[in-house]
C-alpha cells in the first residue's frame, strides 16, 4: 500500500497547477489531502474518478472555503468516519478516518497558530485533545496510520533555521514537547525510520520565491504509524519537486498483506 499525504493549499488552485496530470502518473493507492478549501460539490471530481479514485471529504461546516480534508483512494474502505468528536475541530473539517480491514487511516489537518494568540491557544487545545483520543483508539485497531499537515517541525533537523525560529509557532518548545510525548506514547516517525539526513523539508514560505529555490523549509507533513506497523515500513519519501502548493507530498510504502 502506497500512501501519500499532501496539503494542497486549495484543491481548485492545485488542479489549475496540474494536480490531475500528476494523479495520472498513479503516485499512490491512497492520497490524503489537507486544506482543500472547498466542498465536494465545488469541484468537478469526474476526471479524478475516471482515474480509479473514490473520494471522501470532510469540509468546514461554518466557514466556506476554509480548512477541510479529503481522501482519494483506489482501495475501497470498509468504513468512513468524519471528525474526531472535538466540536470546534469538526466544525473546521480537520479529521477524516477510513477503515481498511484492520487498519485505520486518519487524515488530519492540524491547526496553525500563525494568525495570532487565539489560534495558537486553539492549536494547543487541539493537540491536547488529540493525543488521548488517538491513544485511546489504539486499543481498538491493530494498526493505525495518522497522516497530515501537523504544522509542527519536531526537531532541529526538521527546520532550516532552528535558532532563528525557536520562538516561532510551529517550532515552539511546547509544540515540540507535544511531538516528543506523541512519539513516546508508541507512534513511529516513518520518514525518519528510512531517512536520517538533514535538509529534507515539506513546506516552504511563499513570501519570498527564493525560499523554496534555496530549500529553506520545514518538515511539518508526516505519515506516522503505530508501533505494530513499524516492521511493515518498506519505504518513505518526500517529493519537493512536486509543486502544486507551498507544501509537497510525503509518501509511505507499507506492507499490509497480513492486515487485509
Amino acid at each position: 500500500m502506497r500512501i501519500i499525504s499532501y496539503n494542497v493549499n486549495g484543491i481548485r488552485a492545485a488542479i489549475k497547477k496540474g494536480l490531475i496530470d500528476w494523479l495520472k502518473t498513479h503516485p499512490a493507492d491512497i492520497i490524503c489531502l489537507q486544506e482543500t478549501k472547498a466542498t465536494q460539490e465545488d469541484v468537478d471530481m469526474q476526471p479524478i474518478r475516471d482515474l480509479g479514485y473514490s473520494d471522501y471529504w470532510f469540509s468546514a461546516q461554518s466557514k466556506k472555503g476554509y480548512s477541510g480534508v479529503a481522501v482519494l483512494t483506489t482501495i475501497q474502505p470498509d468504513k468512513v468516519h468524519r471528525g474526531n468528536s472535538h466540536a470546534q475541530s469538526d466544525d473546521e473539517g480537520r479529521v477524516i478516518q477510513l477503515q481498511f480491514g484492520k487498519i485505520l487511516l486518519i487524515n488530519a489537518y492540524f491547526p496553525s497558530g500563525t494568525s495570532g494568540e487565539e489560534r495558537q491557544a486553539f492549536k494547543m487545545e487541539w493537540l491536547e485533545k488529540l493525543l488521548p483520543y488517538v491513544n485511546r483508539i489504539k486499543k481498538k485497531y491493530e494498526g493505525i496510520i495518522l497522516c497530515g499537515d501537523y504544522n509542527i517541525a519536531h526537531k532541529e533537523i526538521d527546520i532550516h533555521d532552528p535558532k532563528g525560529n525557536k520562538q516561532t509557532t510551529g517550532f515552539l518548545p511546547e509544540e515540540r514537547a507535544w511531538m516528543d510525548a506523541f512519539f513516546a506514547s508508541g507512534w513511529v516517525d516513518t520518514f525518519r525510520c528510512v531517512h536520517t539526513e538533514p535538509h529534507r523539508y515539506s513546506w516552504w514560505s511563499q513570501r519570498f520565491p527564493s525560499v523554496r529555490l534555496n530549500n529553506k523549509g520545514w518538515r511539518i507533513d508526516y505519515i506516522n504509524v503505530t508501533e505494530a506497523l513499524r516492521s511493515r515500513i518498506q519505504d518513505a519519501e518526500i517529493f519537493p519537486d512536486v509543486k502544486h502548493s507551498d507544501h509537497c507530498p510525503v509518501m509511505l510504502d507499507l506492507d499490509v498483506a497480513s492486515f487485509s
